[in-house]
């Protein structure tokens, strides 16, 4: 019974890590610049917040699952050491490192991931104010951009 919950739970577990590196992936491939230039600024900010909720969701959902399936595995640890029978412990035992290690792989994939989105998104909040002075910079060189080099010209003239 223990092994078919930490089965279900490892498949419950895999599929939400699909999931959730593909929400980590998106992000980046959205918020790396690639947005056609007549998008609106505030178009990405709010597609970039509201994959931040998701992406808190689903990384909380993923905490749970962990939690659960250590609890499964604690459990299944206490069976085989109170399990009186030598010839199956041997393999109770290889079952449950087995599991052990699905465990430990699943928890390291999602930290990783979790780590690599909250990199891009420190990134991306940092050269997120720099591309916004360049773009202002952009759009608002014609007039000023104009009189800059007009004032400029005056003061060489008068130097």
């Amino acid at each position: 019974d223990l092994r078919k919950q930490a089965r279900q739970l490892e498949n419950e577990l895999d599929l939400k890590l699909v999931s959730f590196s593909k929400l980590c992936t998106s992000y980046s491939s959205t918020r790396d610049g690639r947005r056609d230039r007549y998008s609106s600024d505030t178009t990405p900010l709010l597609n970039g917040s509201s994959q931040d909720r998701m992406f808190e969701t689903m990384a909380v959902e993923i905490e749970q699952l962990l939690g659960k399936l250590t609890g499964v595995n604690d459990k299944m640890a206490e069976y085989t050491n109170s399990a009186g029978v030598p010839s199956l412990n041997a393999a109770l035992m290889h079952t449950l490192q087995r599991h052990r290690d699905i465990l430990q792989d699943y928890t390291h994939e999602f930290h990783k991931t979790k780590a690599n989105f909250l990199a891009i998104r420190e990134r991306e909040n940092l050269l997120g104010s720099v591309r916004k002075d360049i773009e202002s910079y952009k759009s608002g060189s014609g007039v000023n951009n104009r009189r800059t080099e007009l004032f400029l010209k005056e003061h060489e003239h008068l130097r």
